[in-house]
């Protein structure tokens, strides 16, 4: 953090240097001029917000997550540990985000939903309901995982691929899981 005549600027490490910032009051976390986050949010003392990112309604952002670029986090969403949601993805809802989870290009994650661990949501993804994608499981392009389904281990679910109700994909899993109504294991 830098002050010069009353403008503070902070480096957010993304290779643009110190820029105008400010910290967030409720949570003391670091939040770029040019990002858009209510006083009503959450940002922890480690989080950070910038770029174009948006971060509104009950939100929380904690631990050392990063939301960048031009994500937006609403709602009661919440995103901790290291994780990051970047690019145009959007997380609402009550969905959480954790650990070294990352959310990115345009994916979506939603309702009650949980990713977290090593897991990836991008492409145009969308992670809804209840479902939970974990471990080092990857959900991308078109593919929608909702209702209580889980995605796991190293599974991976991509293309048009739809995952839904009771299914679970998991283990060594690859390629694209197709109108998903039954147990997957590989």
């Amino acid at each position: 953090m830098k002050t010069n005549m009353n403008k503070i600027t902070f480096d957010f490490e993304d290779g643009n240097g110190q820029v105008p910032a400010h910290q967030h009051p409720k949570g003391g976390g670091w939040v770029a001029d040019t990002a858009s986050v209510a006083d009503t949010v959450y940002v922890g003392p480690d989080a950070r917000v910038y770029e174009n990112a948006m971060v509104f309604g009950s939100a929380v952002v904690s631990g050392n997550a990063m939301i960048y670029e031009n994500a937006i986090v609403s709602g009661n969403a919440m995103v901790f540990g290291i994780a990051k949601v970047f690019g145009n993805a959007r997380v609402s809802g009550n969905a959480m985000v954790f650990g070294n989870a990352k959310v990115s290009e345009n994916a979506r994650v939603s309702g009650n939903a949980r990713v977290f661990g090593n897991a990836r949501v991008f492409g145009s993804a969308v992670v809804s309901g209840n479902a939970m994608i974990y471990e080092n499981a990857i959900v991308s392009g078109n593919a929608m995982v909702f209702g209580i389904a889980i995605v796991s281990e190293n599974a991976r679910v991509s293309g048009n691929a739809r995952v839904s109700g009771n299914d679970m994909v998991f283990g060594s899993a690859a390629g694209r899981a197709e109108n998903t109504e039954t147990l997957v294991l590989e």
